[in-house]
């Protein structure tokens, strides 16, 4: 099964593919989308086009997602969010299902506490996946988002917080099948 992990932003969406067979755990890819445009139709756009080109050159079966955190600002919470929406409604209209998890789930179940720094969660990502040299950041979260999936999935920790929405037709809002 091949899992496509996703880190939302505004302005570098973080993205992580891994591939699981049985008890082996893969890396396949990760990085992160840069979003050069300057209003935000425009970034949502490029941000759903990304994750189309993603999920069309790996072809994941599921897709994980984290959660919005309630941040300071609430502006960038909002803008998060609307990132989070256009990267989640790619998925759907791909078929794929869509599981959440907060951000303090993804760093108890990659680093053991759910107060671990970014360097912590980087560093348990590329000893899980055998991975020689330093991850980009976005994308070394959006590796643990999808291998919290995979745990989560095979109840190894936590719980998922999975909305499916298969048969959703491909670009088409007259098909979708809650």
């Amino acid at each position: 099964m091949i899992i496509l992990g996703i880190d939302p932003g505004s302005i570098r969406t973080g993205f992580g593919v891994i591939r699981v067979e049985g008890t082996s755990l893969a890396y396949i890819d990760s990085g992160c989308i840069r979003i050069t445009a300057d209003n935000l139709p425009q970034k949502l756009a490029q941000v759903y086009a990304g994750v189309a080109e993603l999920i069309a050159m790996h072809r994941p079966e599921e897709l994980a997602i984290e959660q919005v955190f309630m941040a300071k600002n609430a502006d960038s919470a909002l803008k998060l969010g609307q990132a989070r929406g256009a990267a989640i409604v790619c998925g759907a209209n791909h078929g794929l299902p869509v599981s959440e998890y907060a951000a303090r789930l993804v760093k108890q179940t990659i680093a053991g506490h759910g107060n671990a720094d970014k360097h912590q969660v980087e560093q348990m990502v590329t000893l899980t996946l055998g991975i020689d040299g330093p991850l980009q950041s976005d994308g070394a979260d959006a590796l643990a988002i999808a291998l919290t999936h995979h745990y989560s999935s095979r109840g190894v920790s936590g719980r998922s917080h999975s909305e499916k929405r298969r048969g959703a037709g491909r670009g088409s809002w007259r098909n979708y099948q809650g």
